[in-house]
């Protein structure tokens, strides 16, 4: 049986939000099985439960929010793109603001994290939403034209391009493919940050945005140049962070996905909208569990490889 993951133990992180500025204390705890991925805001008064889930996305701004009722966690795709690359199944996510921390502005903090506290497996099997047919959604047109697309696959595959039309990310990859059956998400994907270019950022701090942003936790860039001084972790590094933001949204759905996700000029929110319309179509998808380890694709099956 393909089994359900949890953490050993617990494991904490202090850091701010990129765009509150606020001081946060993350701290993730193990959960039993079918628990899901469940966020908990522990400053409130009365602590407010936020189980992750398509519909519990209520803004999609420059992040992807959760929210349950009045209480909110922002920012939550970097921690949550860590969760499906590890295969993280069950975890209480306790956080004392709305903004999960930035950290370096990757995902590699948190596989450490994850990876330090140890991962173990439960006594219940896996489920997985299996795409049975392809789901896609569209907006704008000609140079606004923006998809996202699900298709049948058996394993885990997304492929994005980006096209920002900045002489910087135009000197880099603009399309990347990662497939979790033959690649490594912790080596290949989870150090590429985050990024934002000088020209925004004025206007992004007055409307309160970006006030815990900075060259040690994104990329940033002038109209000419990368102004962090130790340059790009990757060659490709704002695309391959595409994917690891989309690998965040996608596992927002609460199960991992088999499926080929593709995707170009994508953002959190046309890939919530994705997920919404999979939903919608009940003969697009079903649920599926793998009582032999062996009919499991190879990405699943296995442990989640280090560094």
């Amino acid at each position: 049986m393909l089994q359900q993951r949890t953490l050993k133990s617990l494991t904490k992180a202090v850091g701010v939000g990129l765009h509150s500025g606020q001081r946060v204390e993350l701290t993730l705890r193990p959960a039993q099985p079918d628990t899901g991925i469940v966020f908990r805001r522990v400053d409130l008064p009365e602590p407010v439960d936020i189980p992750i889930s398509a519909l519990a996305v209520n803004d999609t701004r420059l992040a992807s929010t959760i929210s349950m009722g009045g209480a909110k966690v922002q920012t939550v795709e970097h921690l949550m793109s860590a969760f499906a690359g590890l295969g993280i199944d069950n975890l209480y996510v306790d956080i004392t603001a709305e903004e999960v921390p930035i950290l370096d502005g990757s995902a590699a903090s948190f596989v450490f994290l994850l990876q330090s506290a140890g991962i173990e497996l439960q006594k219940a099997p896996r489920r997985f939403i299996r795409v049975t047919r392809p789901v896609e959604v569209r907006e704008g047109q000609g140079d606004h034209l923006k998809w996202a697309r699900l298709d049948p696959y058996h394993g885990y595959k997304l492929s994005f391009e980006i096209d920002f039309a900045h002489r910087v990310v135009d000197s880099t990859g603009q399309r990347v493919e990662f497939d979790l059956s033959s690649g490594s998400y912790t080596r290949d994907i989870a150090r590429a940050r985050t990024f934002g270019f000088t020209k925004d950022l004025e206007m992004m701090r007055a409307n309160g945005l970006a006030l815990g942003g900075g060259l040690d936790n994104a990329i940033v860039m002038d109209d000419y140049k990368v102004l962090n001084s130790d340059g790009l972790r990757y060659d490709d590094e704002f695309v391959k962070h595409k994917i690891l933001d989309a690998m965040g949204d996608l596992y927002l759905i609460g199960k991992p996905l088999l499926a080929a996700y593709s995707a170009f000029r994508s953002g959190h929110a046309l890939n919530n909208k994705l997920l919404r319309e999979l939903l919608s179509r009940t003969d697009a998808y079903e649920v599926v569990t793998f009582d032999d380890e062996k009919q499991a694709p190879a990405g699943f099956a296995r442990p989640a490889r280090a560094w």
